[in-house]
């Protein structure tokens, strides 16, 4: 049932808005003549948002593997913060081996939440992506953003769920995908539960392990200034790009650069 969104549910519609695998071996190099063993580059572990699914990184997922990097791509549960980010938890623990943690959009909270159970995680990257402090839901981030985008919701089992009205999802997610692959996208969204805005934030990962921010300046579901914002409280590596906020599909070489530039700033 499409919704008109009123006041009362206009923070948790906004905050929506905002949610919005294959190894290479190890090069052997020479030093002085002496042959040895390059350090094997870090799992790339690839976590979507709320309206996508892992599918959404396929073309950086290609241009990681040609440049000789392990990639998974995680399929986020959109159950809620708290069971995202333990359900994350516990695919990390099955990862052997120094990993750089990739959130997209609400997979950033999840993430943030996620990597300080994993001590292998050594780097954190945003695209396009929340970044919340303790105690911070993202439906209060969400309010300094953009206004609601149109949603549908849809009572389930458990709770409410909610998507975007395809009859905006371009304009809102995905104004630089061509009409098509964005018709496509809007057919095969996965809806995301309430609770992905409601569940409080717990971790600050990016306290001890450093992070990479992706700025999306052409972004209609989660404001650049607020992506701007949260990024310099996190401390983050800034990098910016022209593009809407399905930014791996339609920029997949500033997400590929990004999430390389992080692993070699952590010498991988």
């Amino acid at each position: 049932m499409r919704l008109r969104i009123s006041r009362s549910v206009a923070l948790t519609a906004g905050a929506f808005a905002l949610l919005g695998a294959t190894t290479v071996p190890a090069v052997a190099s020479a030093s002085h003549g002496a042959p040895h063993s390059a350090s094997p580059k870090p799992t790339v572990v690839l976590v979507h948002g709320a309206w996508a699914d892992s599918s959404s990184w396929d073309r950086v997922m290609e241009r990681l593997r040609h440049d000789g990097y392990p990639v998974r791509a995680i399929a986020d549960p959109l159950r809620g913060l708290t069971s995202d980010s333990a359900y994350v938890s516990s695919y990390l623990a099955g990862i052997d081996g120094p990993v750089v943690l990739v959130g997209h959009s609400y997979g950033g909270a999840v993430i943030t939440n996620a990597a300080v159970t994993d001590p292998d995680v050594k780097a954190l990257v945003y695209v396009a992506g929340f970044i919340p402090a303790q105690g911070e839901t993202v439906g209060e981030l969400a309010a300094k953003s953009t206004p609601p985008i149109p949603l549908v919701s849809t009572e389930v089992p458990g709770g409410t769920e909610v998507s975007i009205d395809p009859d905006h999802f371009r304009d809102s997610f995905a104004g630089d995908v061509d009409p098509t692959t964005a018709a496509d996208l809007a057919a095969a969204q996965r809806p995301a539960d309430t609770r992905a805005v409601t569940d409080a934030s717990v971790a600050e990962a990016y306290r001890t392990i450093p992070s990479w921010s992706l700025i999306t300046r052409n972004d209609h579901a989660i404001a650049p200034d607020l992506q701007r914002f949260m990024s310099e409280r996190a401390g983050a590596h800034i990098e910016e790009v022209d593009a809407s906020h399905a930014v791996m599909i339609s920029r997949p070489g500033a997400v590929t650069k990004i999430i390389e530039d992080a692993s070699r700033g952590t010498g991988r």
